[in-house]
């Protein structure tokens, strides 16, 4: 057990030292970067016959789609700037309209103990749209209701109460021309399965309860002006001088691009090790550089200095010539009283 365990531990090392490869595409990578180098983004859909059940529904609908269009440049920018395709471009369109017209069906799935909404897609329609605007493969968002079993907490962590609540969720396919599901989110090839949903609708009234010695903890819904407060914290764009994004938003961006990056090599790729220039390394017994032309050419000699002239009247010196140093100067004797 000990050995396993150690086994472990080092696959978790090499893994964060060197990076584990990784591909959530349901396509070879090699595949894919041969197949798909220009993708489009399609404006972000709303589904407003989907199991949203809050009592003014169409105000929560008008809301979704109004900060769904504002981030849709930023959704683009953030995956120009992964590098992962060579363009990302920005479809143009009514999104109720495509909607209406590209989408065919829908389920409510649990897959893998993952709950989520999967669309499908009409594929001549969507072949047409991807031909008309060049594309090798489309990304699609969709914003719709869903609701499932939750555990929610009180403020001090001392009760909690599970049962289902309502919420909103964000689901993305990436398809190619001829209808293939080449990307999903929520992702079933990662390691570790999850699927963060983009707000709840609804929360449990635990001071309620309290308030009237009760044990039980009704559930409501989120007022309308509550729920757009919350969709109006923005955090700053990707993009320079860009235009601030919603934080629910940007957080489900983050997710869902984290789960597109493409692996790497375990030990690196040897292109890359060619356009890298190798250090220069420089020995402790270098030999000295070759004079320029310049530096080479002789000094002029100096010229010779006159010595001084010998005082009037020299006194004797105290010590014999040979004991005095080069260039020493000899004092005089004060004159004898």
């Amino acid at each position: 057990m000990r050995t396993i365990f150690k086994l472990a531990l080092l696959i978790a090392a090499i893994c964060t030292t060197f990076g584990c490869a990784h591909n959530y595409y349901n396509i070879p990578q090699e595949t894919l970067e041969k197949k798909v180098k220009t993708i489009g983004v399609a404006p972000i859909f709303t589904d407003a016959d989907s199991d949203i059940k809050h009592p003014e529904k169409p105000a929560i609908i008008s809301l979704v789609k109004t900060y769904g269009a504002r981030s849709e440049k930023e959704l683009i920018a953030r995956l120009r700037g992964t590098g992962i395709f060579y363009a990302v471009r920005q479809v143009e369109g009514d999104p109720e309209r495509l909607f209406s017209s590209l989408a065919s069906n829908k389920e409510r799935r649990d897959d893998a103990g993952i709950i989520y909404n999967k669309y499908f897609f009409k594929k001549d329609e969507l072949k047409q749209l991807l031909t008309d605007n060049g594309l090798d493969a489309i990304l699609f968002v969709t914003v719709s209701g869903l609701t499932r079993q939750g555990k929610v907490f009180s403020s001090n962590y001392l009760s909690y109460l599970e049962t289902d609540f309502n919420y909103l969720a964000l689901t993305a396919q990436m398809l190619d021309r001829e209808g293939n599901t080449i990307w999903e989110y929520p992702n079933f090839r990662r390691s570790a399965l999850s699927y963060p949903l983009l707000f709840p609708l609804q929360y449990p009234d635990f001071d309620e309860a309290a308030a009237n010695l009760s044990e039980k903890v009704d559930v409501k819904f989120k007022t309308v002006a509550g729920i757009n407060r919350a969709f109006a914290k923005t955090e700053p764009s990707s993009v320079a001088n860009g235009p601030e994004v919603s934080a629910l938003y940007a957080k489900q961006f983050d997710e869902m691009l984290a789960l597109m990056k493409t692996h790497k090599p375990l030990f690196g790729s040897k292109e890359k090790e060619k356009e890298t220039p190798a250090p220069v390394t420089v020995p402790s017994s270098y030999p000295a550089p070759a004079k320029s032309p310049a530096a080479a050419a002789p000094l002029p000699a100096p010229q010779p200095v006159a010595a001084p002239a010998p005082p009037a009247a020299p006194a004797p010196p105290k010590a014999a010539p040979d004991e005095l140093a080069p260039g020493e100067i000899v004092p005089e004797e004060p004159p004898a009283k």
